[in-house]
């Protein structure tokens, strides 16, 4: 009897308490409608959908703590060397220099407006949420079916869903018709999952395994059912991940990590140096004021402008590279981030797949037939053992052809169809049914010829307890015959007989052991097995004879089995064993079977360890129990999970991280949102991917295939490798331009540069030869060494020394030849300025020359690859025709406070700035020795 409340709208509401417990799936449908206080048959009360709207809300996904424009260009600025930067500003304008003020500024604002526009974009991932929504339901009110808008359904309504639908709510399902949902977005389960009102004994079934409910967001994609409401809104699945993804705190990326970092030392370490020269100056006997100016000049002379312009050119470029190979960044940093990746956790379906069923082999009548090509093309052979097989397209063979049986069942056993009008052809209905369709194809055997051929008329749909499909068609013959499909043990339950070398025989004790070792072989090759059979249905004459179901249910010929796969992507096997090589662990997350996902790792090759251990596989139901330890022990050894949630994949990034690993998660369902959040690297899919998961992410892989992820992993690690060649080139000479300043100070000479002259030495030889310097190509070898330690800073020890001692060079040099120009010119007057010309432009072309030697820290700059990098050389004549103008061009030149040189100044300056070059590419042939030795 089913439960009911007053279904008149008159009645007094009945608003239904909270209901505490979450385990739907394991309450008799009678059991839910009570407490809910609803009806199975009538649905609600006008009154009662009324009330409850006020007291649970709309069903709508609420508004996440979304990011205001302010509030994302607030976080430009939240930088250690932005705000240096903008001291140094705020101070020359107290000094009244307003040119050299606004030149800090402009570099501050054009850094903060790139980031303030990347960053906007990825502000939307709640928005996509909502983008899913409904506009209007079917629900059954007051015995009535009705239209409503989506946002009115309250727990409780009696909900009505068809195929073509998208689910508007979680709800329990009160009655299904050949119900089939694609959870695909929700679970990542590829294959359509069949529904039932039926009650599950556990309370705790992982959300792939509950049969029946189905859960918002969700698409229905065969039959119809009826289902009660329990969860709207922000409260049904969907909107449990939407407040994970605004829990989720966006992770930095490495990069952004270790350039905090380093700005945080290099801001200690320039405002202690300048309060130390400030003091010592004042206490020497200069000028307070004069001393600060010069701690200002220290400053610019220390910050290293160009860095974040640099870095964030650089970044762009490598987007563009990425978006040329399928790969698009969403946020600069990703780029980078991908180059320091230790870990890819990847889905399965759709990425390391083609995301294509196909019929790979018929087991049928004792001969195992295997079936060419891929996908939903019509195209592919018949072979045995390698001899092709010509499959008989009509009756001559008799009935007892097996082959042929199989195929004509295959075909005809089933509800979906192929669109063959669009390209590539469209799948209507379940992939598994379109791939025996398109091997009944490959045979030109049409699939709306035989229906023609054979109509049916009668069915016994596909239901999760039979797990089997029958249907009875009528004959040219005009007999009845029924066929069967559906997973082997159903069919062999159901027979009597077999086919044996062309000839029916029974089906004996030992014959149904010998099919059930070849079901087993065949799932252990990750392949999906279904059985067919077929049987004649007696009847009467009548063309009203109504068939008999019970007649249905034994008495079949089991005439063979269809294995089918998903095929591996092209390749992709070589990228794991890539990734595998280059110390980039691959962990397969996906909502398939244990069974099916232990197989297609053994195909990829994941089920050994680069050093050969195993590995394990892990099922959802094993994460549940797990303490962090336990999550820990699965982060280190687990290269597979199945049937896991999206907690599940978010704990797994989390673990990964908290083990110091740098993790890219690929994702392209709602489920995956969250984790795709989480990861430092998060990549959505762009074909099947849901806005969700687009919004989510850092980078969208618009192929969807995995060797693009590992393509853009060898871009990423050549751009860390140049970002650590201009680190190199600016760290080297904005220590030089520290030396030039500090040192004079101390030993009591005159400045050898103007604040200007080392503002315009940072915007110009720091910007152009270090942004040549990230487009160098990549080092032979990138994808075979282990990438580089995440855990480590930017700035080693070993790093330093390399730029302290190359820095000291570039300072010596340009030092010797300002003493030498005091001693021709004078050390006042008009002989101090050309002094200070030549110490501005040896300086200048030293390091212009320098970024030469920055290209390799042991390679020799005149080695084959002296030309490869084109940009390096338009970099250079760029910065020495520019450096020309700021001597010869009277603007610039008032500007700069320099003066023209004679020919002897122009030789010493030419000879001193060549002079690094010599002694680094000396250092580099003598660690070549050593390292020879």
């Amino acid at each position: 009897m089913a439960h009911r409340t007053d279904a008149s709208p008159d009645a007094v509401p009945h608003v239904a308490p909270p209901v505490v417990t979450p385990h739907w799936h394991a309450l008799e449908v009678a059991e839910v409608a009570r407490l809910l206080t609803s009806d199975t048959v009538h649905g609600l009360s006008a009154a009662d959908a009324t009330a409850r709207l006020a007291q649970y809300g709309a069903n709508e996904l609420g508004s996440a703590s979304e990011r205001s424009a302010l509030r994302i260009a607030v976080h430009q600025f939240r930088n250690i060397l932005v705000l240096l930067l903008a001291v140094a500003s705020a101070l020359a304008f107290a000094f009244g220099d307003a040119i050299e003020a606004l030149a800090i500024l402009l570099v501050i604002v054009l850094n903060a407006s790139v980031g303030f526009f990347t960053e906007w974009r990825a502000a939307g991932a709640l928005e996509g949420l909502r983008r899913q929504e409904l506009k209007q339901a079917r629900v059954r009110r007051n015995g009535t079916d009705l239209l409503v808008p989506v946002q009115t359904l309250v727990p409780g309504d009696l909900l009505l869903i068809g195929a073509g639908d998208r689910v508007p709510a979680d709800a329990r399902i009160a009655q299904a018709a050949t119900l089939r949902v694609d959870e695909a977005s929700l679970t990542g389960e590829s294959v359509p999952s069949d529904k039932s009102a039926d009650t599950l004994a556990d309370a705790h079934t992982v959300l792939g395994d509950r049969a029946n409910v189905v859960f918002a967001g969700t698409i229905v994609t065969e039959g119809r059912g009826e289902a009660m409401v329990v969860a709207t809104g922000m409260t049904t699945e969907l909107g449990r991940i939407g407040m994970m993804l605004d829990d989720v705190q966006e992770q930095g990326t490495p990069l952004e990590r270790k350039l905090d970092a380093l700005n945080r030392v290099l801001m200690v370490l320039v405002l202690a140096l300048c309060c130390v020269i400030v003091l010592l100056g004042w206490v020497r006997g200069h000028a307070l004021l004069e001393m600060v100016r010069i701690g200002v000049s220290l400053a610019i002379a220390a910050v290293p402008e160009g860095l974040l312009a640099v870095t964030t050119m650089t970044l762009a470029i490598g987007m563009q590279r990425m978006a040329k190979m399928h790969a698009l960044v969403r946020r600069l940093p990703a780029v980078e981030a991908l180059g320091s990746t230790t870990v890819i956790c990847t889905d399965k379906t759709g990425t390391l797949t083609r995301n294509e069923m196909t019929v790979r082999a018929l087991h049928v009548g004792g001969r195992h037939v295997d079936l060419a090509g891929s996908g939903y093309a019509p195209d592919g052979e018949f072979s045995e053992s390698g001899t092709p097989v010509v499959v008989a397209t009509d009756d001559s063979a008799g009935d007892n052809d097996a082959l042929l049986l199989a195929l004509r069942i295959g075909a005809l056993c089933n509800d979906s169809s192929v669109d063959r009008t669009v390209d590539p052809p469209a799948i209507l209905g379940d992939p598994t049914e379109a791939a025996l369709i398109v091997a009944a194809e490959k045979a030109h055997l049409e699939h709306a010829q035989l229906q023609q051929q054979f109509p049916r008329v009668h069915e016994i749909p596909f239901n999760s307890d039979t797990k089997r499909m029958v249907t009875v068609h009528g004959t040219p013959d005009s007999r009845r015959v029924a066929f069967a499909k559906g997973s082997p043990a159903a069919l062999l339950d159901m027979s009597t007989m077999t086919i044996i070398a062309g000839q029916p025989a029974p089906l004996t004790d030992a014959g149904r052991a010998e099919w059930t070792a070849t079901n087993n072989s065949l799932a252990g090759q990750a392949l999906r097995v279904l059985a067919l059979g077929f049987r004649y249905v007696d009847h009467h004459a009548s063309t009203n004879d109504v068939v008999d179901d019970d007649a249905l249910n034994a008495g079949f010929t089991l005439v063979g089995f269809a294995a089918m796969s998903d095929p591996l992507r092209d390749g992709v096997r070589d990228t794991v064993a890539t990734c595998q090589g280059a110390g980039i662990r691959v962990i397969m997350v996906t909502g398939d079977q244990q069974v099916t996902a232990e197989a297609i790792a053994r195909e990829l090759g994941l089920d050994r360890a680069a050093d050969g251990t195993a590995t394990r596989v892990v099922h959802a139901r094993e994460l549940d129990a797990l303490d962090d330890a336990g999550w820990t022990s699965v982060a280190h050894e687990a290269a597979v999970l199945a049937r896991v949630s999206p907690a599940h994949k978010m704990r797994l990034v989390k673990a990964l991280q908290d083990s110091g690993e740098v993790v890219a998660m690929t994702g392209d369902g709602v489920n995956d949102a969250p984790a795709l959040r989480t990861a430092d690297i998060g990549v959505a899919m762009g074909i099947r991917g849901t806005d969700v998961a687009k919004d989510a992410a850092d980078m969208v892989i618009t192929d969807d295939d995995f060797t693009t992820i590992v393509r853009a992993v060898e871009q990423g690690r050549m751009i860390v490798s140049n970002i650590l060649r201009f680190i190199h080139y600016l760290f080297s000479c904005n220590f030089a331009e520290l030396l030039v300043v500090f040192i004079p100070v101390m030993i009591g000479w005159p400045l050898p540069l103007g604040v200007l002259q080392i503002l315009w030495l940072n915007m110009l030889t720091d910007i152009f030869p270090a942004l040549a310097l990230a487009l160098e190509p990549s080092a032979p070898g990138v994808m075979t060494r282990p990438p580089r330690d995440p855990r480590a800073p930017l700035m080693t020890w070993k790093f330093g020394g390399l730029i302290a001692w190359q820095g000291t060079v570039l300072a010596a040099c340009t030092l010797v030849a300002f003493r030498i120009a005091l001693g021709w010119h004078g050390e006042t007057g008009e002989g101090l300025r050309r002094a200070e010309t030549v110490a501005f432009m040896t300086l200048a072309l030293a390091q212009v020359f320098h970024a030469l030697n920055a290209r390799s820290t042991h390679r020799s700059i005149f080695s084959r690859d002296l030309f490869t990098n084109a940009w390096l050389w338009a970099a250079l004549v760029l910065c020495f025709a520019l450096q020309a103008a700021a001597v010869y061009l009277p603007a610039l030149r008032a500007v700069l406070d320099t003066t023209i040189l004679n020919q002897r100044d122009v030789l010493l300056v030419l000879t001193a700035s060549l002079c690094p070059v010599i002694v680094v590419e000396l250092a580099k042939a003598v660690r070549r020795v050593t390292l020879t030795r």
